[in-house]
């Protein structure tokens, strides 16, 4: 399954209902790091999708939602089991240390 665009009209239904984790990518199209980042998050949501839910929000297009998760740099990679964020991480990081997010 391929990453899904996040935004603030399905992220209930996306995130806050989903029945598997989700791993959510905060970005923005003019920040280098989140373009290194960008095919490792696809190749996760590939290999991954079975057990996890991948999705992408825009900064810049989504405010209020980067805002009501206290995005302050980007990239950030967030996990949310159950509604709740289990996992956070900032900056740009290898897939390895991404997938163990993902799998703790």
């Amino acid at each position: 399954m391929a990453e899904i665009t996040i935004t603030k009209d399905n992220f209930q239904q996306e995130v806050m209902e989903s029945d598997k984790p989700v791993l959510i990518d905060f970005w923005a199209t003019w920040c280098g790091p989140c373009r290194m980042l960008a095919p490792i998050i696809e190749e996760i949501a590939e290999e991954y999708s079975e057990t996890v839910k991948v999705g992408k929000v825009n900064v810049d297009e989504e405010p209020e939602l980067a805002a009501s998760f206290q995005i302050a740099s980007i990239p950030t990679v967030v996990v949310v089991k159950n509604g709740v964020i289990v996992q956070e991480s900032l900056g740009y990081k290898p897939k390895d240390a991404i997938v163990k997010m993902i799998e703790s």
